[in-house]
């Protein structure tokens, strides 16, 4: 059922979310609730669609 978490897209989904994490904290707390955290959400939401759609027993 893990096996989303062998695909090198999902990988970098991970590291794309930690690397915007790091980047964002660094965002004015101003942009703390809006820019930064739509940002954050679109991010985390790649990793997540590829997780769900690995989970299909689909070839596309």
């Amino acid at each position: 059922m893990n096996k989303y978490k062998d695909l090198k897209i999902w990988q970098k989904s991970i590291e794309l979310a930690s690397e915007l994490y790091k980047c964002t904290s660094s965002f004015p707390d101003k942009e703390k609730y809006g820019l930064t955290q739509q940002m954050q959400r679109a991010c985390v939401s790649i990793a997540s669609n590829i997780a769900e759609g690995a989970g299909r027993n689909t070839k596309g």
